[in-house]
């Protein structure tokens, strides 16, 4: 039979908001530090999870096929697309800002889909990793996501500003949404999934190859 691993085997459960230690007998009850839902583990955390993947994967293929930016001059309007973007910036010789777009609009969120995807894999195959590496890969992944905006700031910004009429405007195309939803997707999806299930089967793996060579246990 499966022991339950750290925490839950010695009466406490950690808070998944704030990381604080609390005794199971407060379960049902809010975590006393910062008022959060005390869990021992997030319901159905891996369905949410892979639901908000395949959403956006789904929204990543629109969000870079279609125009995310219309700049109209003089009534003639010039649809951009992300990557179109980025190849003007080229050509207009501001490569670090078209590297930082580059990375912020179309890196970052491809490697954080793929990377939950892994996550998720990790989990559900019951893969034997180093738990604190995958674990500090997620902290990562639900740290750096937030930083995906970029290009919905910047079109805020370029649609407040640049308003002359019928001499120049610029106006969010449909990649705006779909792009904006895979941001706040991926960020549902790096919060549903509950870090803490990498180390309950990893813990039962080691433990049994501790079992299997005894060597190991002196060293």
């Amino acid at each position: 039979m499966k022991r339950l691993p750290g925490a839950l085997r010695q009466g406490l459960i950690r808070c998944h908001d704030c990381g604080a230690l609390a005794k199971q007998e407060t379960v049902p009850h809010p975590c006393p530090v910062c008022g959060s839902p005390l869990q021992a583990r997030i319901p159905d955390s891996l369905t949410r999870t892979m639901a908000f993947l395949l959403s956006g994967y789904a929204l990543y293929v629109p969000a870079n096929l279609f125009p995310i930016m219309t700049v109209t001059r003089f009534g003639v309007g010039e649809p951009h697309t992300i990557l179109g973007g980025i190849l003007a910036l080229i050509d207009g010789e501001m490569l670090p800002i078209a590297i930082l777009v580059f990375i912020a609009s179309i890196l970052v969120p491809l490697l954080k889909l793929l990377g939950l995807t892994l996550l998720w894999l990790c989990v559900f195959y019951r893969w034997q990793v180093n738990a604190r590496r995958w674990t500090l890969m997620y902290r990562m992944i639900a740290f750096v996501g937030r930083w995906s905006m970029l290009d919905i700031f910047m079109i805020s910004i370029l649609i407040s500003l640049v308003d002359l009429g019928g001499v120049a405007q610029v106006l969010a195309g449909p990649a705006a949404t779909a792009f904006a939803a895979v941001v706040v997707i991926t960020l549902f999806a790096a919060k549903s999934f509950d870090p803490r299930l990498i180390w309950d089967h990893q813990t039962h793996d080691e433990r049994r190859i501790r079992l299997r060579n005894p060597r190991r246990l002196a060293e």
